[in-house]
């Protein structure tokens, strides 16, 4: 496995230990639907919660959230409108971002952004 993609499976894991942590509900985990993946699906109470998780080792060209392009954010969306309509949901949701740092030890630094975007109307 390529650095990068360790990286991002270590940050997917610390991500899902610290969302259960944090006393939400983990639903799915690499969710697909066409193009797009969402990296978690949590519930938050009664929030369903679409997490994008951005992990780096470095940040000396910016930091891990700053890469979310609005063409990921749209393709987070539209996965997101398939999975309500799969699992009937139609109250209240959110998309969060979860951004961790490691260190050389790795140890995570983790930054919590919740509603970081909202679907356009």
């Amino acid at each position: 496995m390529a650095r990068q993609q360790t990286i991002g499976k270590l940050g997917e894991d610390k991500a899902c230990q610290y969302i259960l942590k944090e006393g939400y509900n983990l639903l799915e985990r690499n969710w697909r639907f066409s193009k797009a993946e969402i990296d978690i699906i949590a519930k938050d109470g009664e929030v369903l919660v679409f997490i994008e998780v951005k992990a780096k080792s470095y940040t000396f060209y910016g930091a891990p959230e700053e890469s979310i392009s609005s063409y990921k954010e749209n393709l987070i969306i539209d996965a997101a409108q398939q999975y309500m309509i799969k699992i009937d949901h139609d109250w209240e949701i959110r998309f969060d971002i979860i951004s961790i740092v490691f260190d050389k030890n790795k140890d995570a630094s983790i930054t919590h952004y919740k509603d970081a975007f909202f679907p356009s109307l």
